[in-house]
């Protein structure tokens, strides 16, 4: 059976702007600038669909060109939108800058995303899945917060696994590392990558998720091109990621999210989920855009 999600999460456009030498302040650099779908949310929706998955995403979109571009882009690729249309902040929108090595600097503006309430969730959602997925950006915005809250609880309440990918290390500290982890209390599935493990930790090391053993079921750490690990209360597995040309990093992790989340629910043991999610991210990295590439 094909695993079934509920994503909760960001849905917007990326402008994205892979910049030919270094970004001169005040001054011109030459770039290749294309405009993408993106959104941590959608994100990883577009790659669990792409996995196989059958996925509905909850988010929110103005009630602009935008708001349809972004709900077309996604139905096509088999993503089911249950999106709150609204009607005063316009559709995310996402400055991406890419430099020559594909590492990526975000300049973002969360829009309606940001205005994610309690009621945009639909309980009866639930019925139709196996797991929710969070991603962590709705946590650490104080305005959208409560929604991911909401989310987390009504879900466990109906019997559901979840996960949560704590997206940022630097709105992880600005916001209060115990105040996230008293948010997190519960997930099953915790999906950080090295620099969030080191916020939420004080270390690097895979083997640090255990102190967050107890407050979430269990671990997968990312670490890029250094591959990824899975740490519960028997183990830590670790798998290398293939090597290949990295293009754009941006969603990478939420590809690997994806790839793991569709091996894991689907009863895979943890290596070869591992190894799902390190192919998806992999596969992500080799183009430009978060998402995958329509034929």
């Amino acid at each position: 059976m094909r695993p079934r999600v509920l994503v909760v999460g960001d849905a917007g456009l990326d402008v994205v702007a892979r910049h030919h030498g270094p970004v001169v302040h005040g001054g011109d650099v030459r770039a290749t600038v294309t405009l993408q779908p993106g959104g941590a949310g959608a994100n990883t929706s577009a790659w669990l669909a792409h996995c196989g998955a059958e996925v509905v995403l909850v988010g929110r979109v103005g009630a602009d060109a935008a708001g349809r571009q972004v709900t077309a882009e996604l139905n096509a690729v088999g993503v089911r939108c249950a999106f709150t249309l609204d009607p005063v902040a316009n559709t995310c929108c996402v400055v991406v800058l890419v430099d020559d090595e594909g590492q990526r600097t975000m300049l973002p503006d969360r829009g309606a995303n940001a205005r994610l309430s309690p009621d945009d969730l639909d309980p009866a959602l639930l019925a139709e899945v196996d797991h929710l997925h969070l991603s962590g950006y709705v946590l650490l915005d104080p305005s959208s917060r409560a929604a991911g809250l909401a989310a987390l609880r009504v879900a466990r309440e109906a019997g559901k696994t979840t996960s949560v990918d704590p997206q940022a290390a630097a709105l992880i500290v600005a916001g209060g590392v115990e105040s996230f982890v008293d948010d997190i209390r519960g997930v099953d599935l915790l999906l950080p990558n090295t620099e969030e493990l080191v916020a939420l930790t004080g270390s690097k090391e895979p083997e640090a998720a255990r102190e967050l053993l107890g407050v979430v079921g269990a671990v997968a750490v990312t670490a890029g091109g250094g591959g990824a690990s899975w740490v519960d209360a028997e183990r830590v597995v670790s798998v290398e990621s293939p090597r290949v040309e990295c293009v754009d990093s941006t969603g990478a992790g939420d590809a690997f999210d994806a790839g793991l989340l569709n091996g894991w629910l689907s009863g895979l043991p943890p290596e070869e989920f591992l190894l799902s999610g390190v192919r998806a991210g992999a596969t992500a990295v080799q183009h430009i855009g978060a998402q995958p590439l329509r034929p």
